[in-house]
Formats: C-alpha cells, structure tokens, sequence
C-alpha cells in the first residue's frame, strides 16, 4: 500500500531544520513528505487564511500540517484545498511524539477507585466563610468529603451548624474528633463519617449510625485493634480500618508493615491511610511521596486517603492525590509501567529535554538579517541570535553587556528580554526547556503566558522553530 503524502507548511528561517527531521521521520513514520515554504520568516505567527492564500498544494498531497502555533480557522482551507487540515506540534522537535513514536494517556485512562478526604485543620479557629471557602478549594481540588478537623477539649459548639452548612453546599462531610458529644452533634448535623474509635469512644458508635475509622490503642503493636473491629462488626456499625501511617524516623517502616499486616487479617475489611501523616511531616515536595503513598494503597485495596494543605510544600496536594490516584488505577488494573501517562506530575523537570543542536543554531544564525533577538537555552549555555550577532554563555547579565554594545535596546525591550533570560536560566538550571514566549511546564501548576510576540519594538520571538 501506498504511503500518504502529507505537505508541512513551514516559514523560511525553520525550513532546514524540519527537512532533517522529516528525512528520519518520514521513514519511521511511514508517510512521504513535501515542504511548502511560505514567503515569511516565521510561518507559526501567520494565520490560516493567510497561509491559504499564500499556499501552493502539490496534486499528490493528501494532508495539510500547519505550524502548531498558526492561529485562526482552517475550514477555509479545508474548502479551498479540499484536503484535510490540522495543526502539528507547536515545536517541529515533537513532531516524532505527533506521529506516535512515544505513548501518551490511552482513551480509557482516568478512572479510580480511591477516595480522597481533605481536613480543615482547626476549624473550631476558622469563621463559616473561612471554612466554606476552604472546603469549595478542596471540592475545586479533586476532594471527596470534607473532613471537619476539632480540637481536644470541650464540644465546639458550632459544630452542628457548620457540617449542616458545608451539606448545604451539596459536599460529603467527615468528622475528626474524639469527643462522643462532638461527633453526635456533627452526625446530626449530616456527616458521614467519623475519625476515629477506639477502646476510648467505640461504644458510643453505637448510636451514631454512620461509618467510623477504627484505630488501635497502641499503633506499634496494633494492640486493641482486633477488639475494636469485632465489636463495631458485632454491633453492625460500618467501619474503615486505618493502622496509622508514622512520620520518618518515628516507625515510618514498621508502620507500612501493620498496612500489610491489616489486609492479611482482614482480606476485606475496608481501610484508610493518613498520607498526611508523611507529607506535611517531611521536607519535601509532596508529589512524589502521595505518589507512592498512594501506589501502596492501590495495591493493599486501601479505598481512602486522608490528607490536608497546611505546610507550603503540600498546597497543591490534593490535586496531586487526584492525579495520582487515576495513575496508580490505571498502572495496576492494566498491569503496565505508570510512565508517559500523568505528565500533570512532572513538575520540577520536563519529562525530555529537546536541543536544536549547534548546527541548527549556527544556520538559524546565518538566516537571519533582522534585528529581532531569538532567545534559545540549551547544553548547558544560552543563546543570543538576530541579525548582527550570534552570542552565546552562562552569565544573562554578561550576554546583555555584549548585546547593548551592538544594539541600543529600549526599556520596555530590556524589560522582556531580561525576562525571558530569567526563565531560561530557570530552564537550564532545572533541566527543563525553553521556548521563548511560551511558559516554562510546571506539570498541573502550569500557568499559560500570553505571547508578547510582535508587541514590543524589536521582538519576534523564536517561533520559527516551531516549524
């Protein structure tokens, strides 16, 4: 059978560059190739229609690649061409990845089986609008129930109206206390669960008529556990069985093994685990350590999660929790590695590093004949490039140096510039990549940039290597 002929769109300055990926590509591929080069130097910043008036389609092409950073609506070309149309990649280096030689999220990903709880620490301290704002974060985030987290001592008075209150708002509701009367006001009040019984309070589950979390009396031995779990089964109280998730240095290891030693004596008891315990405890970012909190937890048949944003390393850890919970599903109910299918996870660093090469940089260098800077960073070393130079180093400070000798730079370019130097610097140093105008990829923490491309005296931006 006969390879399709696909035609890429590109402008003059990335031409080289995408006929060497085109000549790997297309045999890998299995697809013929044709480039049209449009009369401009970046074909990622014109539009469709131009391009449509502008474009001469070979008889033997089949499909139509534009740059992936080509703005306006392709059914005109469509229509004119009667081909089909599509955007490709907006960096012409991913364009293997477009046509499939890496794998990415299959159409059946996402589903979970792992609850989250998020707990509002302290909420006898916060106002109603505090707590309601908090738990609508929470909801926003991914969560599950709301976890009303009370203080020792005597009952909260407000307790009752405040579940009644975050019920209203249409959110499951958990309560963390201890204290019977507490727990019956906010049962009352319309919540579900309680954390936690023991030999202290279980009686008083009794009358509660909701689930509990069961803990033992003494997490190191899980002494009093089984007690507990035969009376609130005898009584017919629904339980969650949760042996208590230790800090490092204080059992962590020993406590992973009561998790294993749980599921062994109850094949089917349903159990919870207080990742918190770890994250908000350890200094570190907490992605990688829900991640594999909750891989263990996947694997044991551990169906809840409690967790909670107080430290500043773990404010965004309910999000994280929500990915990794639909990870961990996927990895383990299809049996396949958990890679190349969150990237929301792959915050710090990008999961690869692209590279132009030094010779791709070096002809980009020799094409070009205005005065607009293209920033690159990469190996190691940030790059310079417009008409009357090509400057390369580690220092942005010394490359604006040598730029202000052979350019007069105004402030509102001086401005950008150094802005852009910022997040490549921030780039080569994290081991992530740089493409100028667009926003560095913190994974699901990603906040788009509005492209300045054009908008400030003497800058185009380094589209054109996008293809």
């Amino acid at each position: 059978m006969k390879p399709p002929h696909l035609l890429f769109v590109t402008g003059k300055l990335a031409e080289p560059a995408l006929r060497r990926t085109l000549a790997d590509l297309a045999v890998q591929a299995n697809f013929q190739s044709s480039v049209a080069v449009l009369p401009i130097s970046v074909a990622a910043l014109a539009t469709a229609a131009w391009i449509s008036s502008h474009l001469t389609v070979p008889a033997e092409v089949e499909r139509i690649i534009l740059p992936g950073l080509c703005a306006g609506d392709l059914a005109p070309l469509r229509a004119r061409t009667g081909l089909p149309v599509e955007r490709g990649p907006q960096d012409l280096r991913d364009l293997p990845e477009f046509f499939g030689s890496a794998s990415g999220r299959p159409s059946d990903y996402g589903a979970y089986d792992i609850t989250i709880l998020a707990e509002i620490n302290h909420a006898p301290r916060l106002t109603r609008a505090e707590i309601l704002a908090q738990a609508r974060a929470y909801r926003a985030s991914g969560a599950d129930v709301i976890d009303v987290g009370c203080d020792p001592g005597d009952p909260w008075p407000l307790v009752q109206d405040t579940v009644r209150a975050l019920r209203d708002e249409g959110l499951r509701v958990s309560i963390d206390s201890f204290n019977p009367r507490e727990v019956e006001e906010a049962v009352s009040g319309g919540a579900e669960l309680v954390l936690s019984v023991n030999c202290g309070n279980r009686t008083a589950a009794r009358s509660w008529g909701c689930e509990v979390v069961a803990l033992p009396d003494d997490p190191a031995t899980l002494g009093g556990l089984d007690e507990t779990v035969q009376a609130l089964a005898g009584w017919g109280v629904p339980f969650r069985v949760d042996p208590v998730i230790e800090p490092i240095g204080f059992g962590f290891a020993a406590s992973l093994g009561r998790y294993l030693e749980v599921r062994r004596r109850y094949p089917h008891a349903e159990m919870l685990m207080g990742v918190g315990n770890l994250t908000e405890l350890t200094d570190v970012d907490s992605a990688g350590a829900n991640l594999m909190l909750l891989a263990i937890c996947q694997e044991l048949g551990i169906r809840s999660v409690l967790t909670t944003e107080v430290i500043n390393w773990c404010r965004s850890a309910v999000q994280e929790l929500d990915r990794a919970r639909r990870l961990v599903h996927y990895a383990c109910n299809q049996r396949v590695l958990p890679k190349h299918l969150e990237p929301d996870l792959v915050m710090l660093r990008d999961v690869k590093l692209r590279a132009h090469g030094e010779q791709t940089l070096k002809e980009l260098a020799a094409r070009v004949s205005d005065r607009n800077f293209r920033l690159f960073a990469e190996r190691g070393l940030l790059h310079v490039i417009n008409g009357s130079m090509h400057l390369e180093g580690r220092d942005p400070f010394a490359l604006f140096g040598q730029m202000q000798q052979q350019e007069s730079i105004d402030s509102a370019h001086a401005f950008y510039l150094g802005y852009e130097m910022a997040k490549a610097v921030t780039a080569l140093t994290l081991g992530k990549n740089y493409v100028q105008d667009q926003a560095l990829r913190w994974g699901f923490l990603t906040v788009p940039e509005r492209s300045h491309a054009g908008k400030i005296a003497g800058n185009e931006s380094a589209a054109e290597t996008s293809g």
